[in-house]
């Protein structure tokens, strides 16, 4: 991978590595144990300029190209997938506020959320919607110089600490999209807790009852909710998805070829057994398939290639479908020692699986690039 970077590149590699070995690693069990997220970690990706660094922030604030957000977001995802979506969806939210926002909106949110003051969430999911976000049941009626807001959101990544959510509703007959402060009045928050995977990212259900939003609130104009706000976010929180599931394989692989070093059984280490073998060729063969999608994907998103959400689709329904199969070998090449609470690759086994419905499930990735397939073969 070395010989395809520039040197500033690489630079940033090592500086994104350092961060999360030194910063997000030692507390990444911790993370997952307690299903929390420390604000210590929010405010320390923060002072790094990690979050909301796809958008200008200002004067000596750089902003993060697409290669150098996919190595963070690998770094980030090779530690602790938790801290990994908490970067996703700032993202995701300031993007979308940068985007369709209006300038009291930036002014408000972006320099909150880029200093990590801020904590920001998306709430799309419902309690009977997931894929099929067209079909929101969430309902915004204006009175006077307000938006009552009434529904419920769940599944909603950091819901129980954000301090601003972008909420979609149905408004005036179609899917709008509106920028809901924490402290609206007829806003409440139910805990998600006991998740299989990604334990620390605080999930909430979000309710909605005659939640009062100023009707300035309103997140680009109506109607283009799903169209424009969520489909331009979900592509970023895709990306990220896809990055982080390389980390994760990586993760998974480092461990896995570390332990089958020093395992030793029938007189030799486990790594001179052929079937051993199989699944390490396997896990590092994967590892690196889907790390050359995500960098393909990086490299049309910095061209302005038209086809980059096609090939962000192809990279997070690829390194999400492989990373469970290589988080299972390596729980299966560690053995009794694998399945402990203590085991990170039994952490990572429980966050892969997470991967797969995120952002989209592989399921609806299979249906969209099967189509893909059948209009770029024509071409």
């Amino acid at each position: 991978m070395k010989n395809l970077l520039t040197p500033e590149q690489q630079d940033q590699r090592t500086q994104f590595k350092t961060f999360a070995d030194d910063v997000v690693a030692p507390l990444a069990a911790t993370v997952d144990s307690a299903q929390s997220m420390p604000r210590e970690i929010i405010a320390k990706l923060g002072a790094a300029g990690y979050l909301a660094s796809m958008v200008p922030r200002g004067p000596g604030k750089p902003v993060l190209g697409a290669m150098a957000y996919g190595f963070l977001n690998e770094e980030l995802g090779r530690t602790c997938q938790s801290v990994r979506n908490l970067v996703a969806c700032a993202d995701m939210v300031a993007h979308s506020i940068y985007r369709w926002g209006s300038a009291a909106h930036r002014d408000e949110w972006l320099g909150r959320i880029a200093s990590g003051d801020a904590v920001a969430a998306f709430g799309l999911t419902e309690p009977r919607v997931g894929s099929d976000a067209k079909s929101v049941q969430t309902t915004a009626n204006r009175v006077g110089s307000e938006i009552i807001l009434q529904g419920r959101k769940r599944w909603i990544s950091f819901g129980q600490n954000a301090d601003v959510f972008i909420v979609f509703a149905k408004y005036e007959g179609s899917h709008t999209a509106f920028l809901v402060d924490r402290h609206s009045v007829g806003l409440s928050v139910q805990p998600i807790s006991d998740l299989f995977g990604l334990r620390g990212s605080m999930l909430g259900e979000v309710v909605l009852d005659g939640c009062r939003v100023p009707v300035d609130g309103l997140l680009g104009r109506p109607g283009t909710g799903l169209s424009f706000v969520a489909s331009s976010a979900l592509d970023v929180g895709r990306y990220s998805t896809a990055w982080g599931a390389v980390g994760l394989a990586q993760a998974c692989l480092d461990a896995s070829c570390r332990y089958a070093d020093e395992r030793v059984q029938f007189d030799v280490p486990i790594k001179g057994h052929q079937l051993v073998q199989r699944m390490l060729a396997n896990m590092a063969t994967d590892t690196v398939a889907a790390r050359m999608l995500c960098y393909r994907a990086g490299v049309s998103r910095e061209a302005g290639d038209p086809d980059a959400v096609n090939q962000t689709l192809m990279a997070k329904y690829f390194s999400s479908t492989v990373v469970g199969r290589i988080a299972n070998d390596a729980v299966q090449i560690h053995g009794a020692q694998g399945i402990s609470s203590q085991a990170p690759v039994q952490r990572h086994l429980r966050d892969a699986k997470v991967l797969e419905i995120i952002e989209g499930t592989t399921q609806i990735h299979q249906s969209i690039l099967g189509q893909y397939a059948v209009v770029a073969g024509r071409s």
